[in-house]
């Protein structure tokens, strides 16, 4: 049986759709929003694994090339390995549904939602995130949802919710918010420097069409939803549980509050080793060892968060506004185009920047249509940054840790126009305790400043952690690893000192009220104002000239109709320039024109090269020269790229001239005047040496006087050859 539902939210339609496709998947919902569509099924394994402290669950969102029309470029034409945009939309559904579901459910389960139709106007993610919420709460899986999704910008002072892709690109704040119909669990998104009440108002704007979302899932499953699964939670006791709790509380309380992380790691191990010898008769088997292994990690829990309730005591010692303590370098790598080096306590983050030409752009083809970045913002987290082994590679977080970096700080920086560069920034993460992808914003936005670079601003970022009970709240600024795991809120939030630029929230409960939000807005400004100014005193503005490594960057402007002769036939002309003076050109259709050479003599030479190829020859204007060909009547000269003249043997001196070739040979270099343009274009010069005091040319001979009458008229080429040939 087929269920519809409908919704209006912004200026369309979300609807929900079951029982026509996927009828094989425990859940699966077509959605349609305006042109664009998902399909969205979720499935579970058949056997559950007992005693998991994990939800195994996989978020797969794809987009399929026909949904655009499209046939994908390159030389393999189908869809291969997820391109970054797919994970960071997985991302974005998984956070906020994660969460939601039982880890004693002990199943693997997988959400597919699948972009099966764009249209180019209203963006298929957050479509994708509420079909696969749908799918899932309709499912036999249990789930404590649904979750609605919104997209909400900010477009000349007003709140538009599911903004199409043109009011995104004037929006001085775009963010995504899901929630269920609580609250509000997960936002994110950037802005060009927003304030915190804008921020505010924006997630509250969110909260009434996701709350309709939900309603209409809800409703959805009650006319096509299945009947949930059992869950699979332990059924056994851990032996000696009171005892092996009271002993190893004091243990662990101790242990826990170890200032450095490896030490306190170190001490904690110990104690629960020390607690696990102590008991080792009552943990006879595995299941007796996962029980053990869940206590210590709830009393870890319990202990920290009490600490921090009770005595606003931290792990390592700080109040709950503290920051760690903060050093910056620059200059740092010798050879580089830019780099620094940020460290917060025992978080580090080396970023380098590279500065390179139009032809390095990062070319994306996906549904939306090829386009073109010019910044890129790499993040890398090896094992050895938190003391690991593990291997190498670039995954999930490090995809969306590098977006969100990226994120924060391209509001600061310059057009194209002004700045013609492309610009890689690679962050790597020496060191990890907490927020290493703000502390990459903070290390990237310096790095960019040592380049070189005219950002606008610095930008910096704090991370945020929440720790609540039924009563009572603590806001915690520059959150610990073990913190962000215990807490009930992760919140990063970047900018300058004016205003937001990137933000991200997690939240691990039902949902935080405004009051609460409010405050960690507040708390981050002033944090993020603090780190500012640690910044600043190493660098605080942009460096004055790029490094001399980076390739060197000239910019003009030529009439759009004159691309092609630059240009030349098969680009001829363009190949020549790049090759003579060992630089790239760019020239877009607007007429702008770009060279990159490897110093700025080359690169200033090929600039005046096409500007004289375009200039339009000026009646009594002096040029300097080069003679191409020398002729028994005079010298043909160009006096700018691609356009010649003819200097006539009576004006090449103010005396007579018996052989062109007494005073001029070929490749000599002479200043003429340009005299005349006739009525076919072709040009008339005079010697500079053949002027009068006035600047005025003798009169010389009639044309058909100019020929010796002794030689036949056909012995030497005429102009009207020359030009006819040219």
């Amino acid at each position: 049986m087929i269920n519809k539902l409908e919704c209006q939210i912004g200026n369309e339609t979300l609807v929900f759709e079951t029982g026509r496709m996927a009828k094989q998947a425990n859940g699966a919902v077509f959605a349609t929003y305006g042109g664009s569509a998902i399909i969205a099924t979720a499935c579970c394994s058949s056997t559950p694994t007992e005693g998991l402290d994990f939800v195994p669950l996989t978020v797969e969102y794809s987009e399929k090339y026909y949904a655009a029309g499209k046939i994908p470029g390159g030389f393999i034409k189908r869809e291969t390995r997820p391109k970054d945009r797919e994970i960071l939309v997985s991302r974005i559904i998984d956070r906020p549904m994660r969460p939601l579901f039982h880890k004693e459910f002990g199943r693997e389960i997988q959400v597919v939602p699948t972009c099966i139709s764009a249209d180019q106007i209203n963006p298929p993610d957050v479509i994708a995130a509420n079909a696969a919420s749908a799918a899932v709460h309709i499912s036999d899986i249990p789930f404590e949802g649904p979750i609605g999704c919104v997209r909400v910008a900010l477009v000349d002072g007003k709140y538009i919710v599911n903004p199409t892709y043109e009011q995104i690109e004037h929006a001085k704040l775009e963010i995504v918010v899901a929630g269920t119909a609580k609250g509000i669990t997960m936002v994110e998104g950037g802005s060009h420097e927003a304030s915190e009440e804008e921020m505010i108002e924006a997630i509250e704007t969110a909260k009434e069409p996701i709350a309709r979302i939900c309603a209409t899932i809800e409703e959805l499953k009650h006319l096509a939803g299945k009947e949930k699964l059992p869950l699979a939670p332990l059924q056994v006791e851990l032996n000696n549980k009171e005892e092996i709790r009271a002993y190893a509380h004091e243990l662990l309380s101790k242990a826990l509050f170890t200032k450095v992380k490896q030490e306190r790691a170190k001490a904690v191990a110990q104690a629960i080793a020390a607690v696990k010898d102590k008991f080792k008769d009552a943990l006879t088997d595995d299941i007796q060892a996962k029980l053990f292994s869940k206590l210590m990690d709830d009393l870890q829990y319990e202990i920290l968060r009490s600490s921090i309730l009770d005595k606003q005591l931290r792990v390592d010692g700080r109040g709950l506004e503290d920051i760690r303590p903060i050093t910056c370098e620059v200059g740092v790598l010798p050879r580089t185009h830019g780099s620094a080096i940020f460290t917060r306590g025992e978080t580090q983050v080396l970023a380098v920047t590279t500065l390179g030409t139009v032809f390095d752009e990062q070319i994306f083809d996906d549904i939306e249509g090829d386009r073109r970045e010019r910044f890129m913002l790499h993040y890398n987290f090896p094992p050895f940054s938190v003391g690991e082994v593990g291997r190498l590679g670039t995954g999930r977080r490090e995809i969306g840790h590098g977006d969100l970096a990226r994120r924060a700080i391209e509001p600061m920086l310059p057009p194209k126009d002004k700045f013609p560069y492309t610009v890689r920034v690679v962050a790597e993460v020496l060191e990890s305790n907490g927020s290493s992808s703000m502390a990459t914003v903070c290390s990237s936005s310096m790095s960019l400043m040592h380049a070189g670079v005219p950002v606008a601003k610095p930008v910096a970022g704090i991370a945020m952690g929440l720790i609540t009970d039924e009563t009572r709240y603590a806001v915690l600024s520059d959150i610990l690893g073990d913190e962000d795991h215990l807490g009930d809120m992760d919140f990063k939030v970047a900018g300058t000192k004016e205003g937001i630029t990137g933000f991200q929230m997690d939240i691990k409960i039902s949902s935080v009220s405004t009051e609460i939000l409010r405050k960690a807005l507040e708390q981050a400004r002033r944090g993020r104002l603090h780190i500012l100014s640690i910044m600043e005193k190493t660098i605080s503005a942009p460096q004055s000239e790029i490094s001399p490594f980076a390739p060197q960057v000239i910019s003009a402007r030529i009439d759009p109709e004159k691309i092609g002769l630059v240009i030349g036939p098969s680009g001829k002309n363009i190949k020549a320039l790049s090759e003579k003076y060992d630089v790239q050109i760019n020239i877009e259709e607007d007429g702008s024109v770009t060279v990159y050479g490897k110093d700025q003599k080359s690169a200033f030479n090929a600039r005046d090269a096409i500007l004289g190829m375009v200039e339009e020859p000026e009646v009594g204007k002096i040029y300097t020269g080069t003679v191409k060909r020398i002729m028994d009547f005079g010298a043909f000269i160009e006096i700018i790229p691609g356009r010649e003249g003819l200097c006539h043997i009576s004006r090449l001196a103010k005396g007579h001239v018996e052989k062109v070739s007494d005073i001029l040979k070929e490749g000599d270099t002479i200043q003429v005047k340009l005299m005349e343009i006739d009525h076919l274009g072709r040009l008339n010069l005079a010697a500079i040496d053949s002027l009068d005091e006035n600047g005025e040319a003798r009169e010389r001979p009639a044309r058909s006087d100019s020929r010796s009458s002794d030689r036949p008229r056909d012995s030497r080429p005429s102009r009207r050859d020359f030009h006819r040939d040219r």
